[in-house]
């Protein structure tokens, strides 16, 4: 098996059939995909029906809505050569697969392969984006990796890769999971590589009130990822994505833009809280037992 597409999924369904509609398109079916579905109800069986038919298709279920246990277990459950960890409400492009198999041929000493986000129109969307290839450093790394639009080469990997379960959607601090891994995987000494070129689409999500609910969860998670590599971070880092939403917030708060100002604020916020909160806390629950397989024969 080439690929192991981990999707950990909750509260979509219609999203998620989009994605798995995108794999038949990808010119190959080299690949799992592996669904960890974090619903309290069967609302995913119809898709699941639909798909099982077309590919490799396992569903597993977890208790614990939480984004990274959910990967971490697609992660043990893995067979391919090459994992990824795609959201439920992204698109492949065509071809895709292929393009990126091509690439750790081409590079077998790659360990981790990112790709910017886009949005449909094309554009770059899901933050700022580093505008060419590169291998990423302590200083460039955010702006080149999310944990959607990440490819993980297993032969060339020194350290079996794991999510921080205190990272992500569900966890204490609700980002960073992607950045924080690849930062782990660097610094264990595997080769990270950004290719420009490619894409994986995925929708840009506007600025709405939702957004600015969500900004303090989001940028708790930025700033544990701070504080917790502070000892390869160069501090003029650190303290420039500390204190970038402060410029933010004073540029919208000067037009008047309230919306804007709220949101920078929030982020600042929740930044400084990431970086300073105190980190001891008991480990997630684990569930009663192995997660339960219902992949259908």
């Amino acid at each position: 098996m080439r690929f192991s597409l981990i999707v950990a999924t909750k509260g979509r369904t219609s999203e998620l059939g989009a994605f798995l509609e995108s794999l038949r398109h990808q010119n190959t079916l080299d690949f799992e995909v592996i669904v960890i579905d974090q619903n309290e109800d069967d609302r995913l069986r119809p898709i699941i029906t639909t798909f099982m038919a077309n590919f490799h298709l396992h569903w597993l279920r977890s208790a614990i809505a939480n984004s990274s246990h959910a990967r971490n277990l697609g992660i043990s459950a893995a067979q391919g050569e090459i994992i990824a960890f795609p959201d439920d409400d992204c698109i492949y492009p065509d071809a895709l697969l292929p393009k990126i198999h091509e690439h750790f041929k081409a590079n077998p000493m790659h360990g981790l392969l990112t790709v910017p986000a886009r949005a449909p129109n094309g554009m770059l969307g899901s933050g700022r984006w580093t505008t060419h290839s590169c291998t990423p450093d302590y200083r460039n790394i955010w702006t080149c990796v999310i944990e959607f639009a990440m490819f993980l080469n297993r032969a060339a990997l020194p350290i079996v890769p794991r999510f921080d379960e205190e990272l992500g959607i569900g966890a204490r601090f609700g980002s960073g999971e992607g950045v924080d891994l690849a930062i782990t995987l660097k610094r264990a000494g595997a080769v990270l590589f950004y290719d420009f070129d490619l894409a994986v689409i995925h929708p840009d999500k506007s600025l709405t009130a939702m957004a600015v609910q969500r900004a303090f969860i989001y940028g708790t998670g930025f700033g544990r990822v701070l504080r917790k590599h502070d000892s390869v971070v160069p501090p003029t880092i650190i303290l420039r994505y500390a204190l970038r939403p402060l410029g933010g917030l004073l540029l919208a708060a000067t037009r008047m833009r309230w919306l804007h100002a709220r949101y920078y604020a929030y982020t600042l916020y929740g930044r400084l809280y990431g970086f300073f909160a105190h980190t001891g806390m008991p480990a997630s629950p684990q569930p009663a037992g192995d997660p339960v397989s219902l992949e259908q024969s």
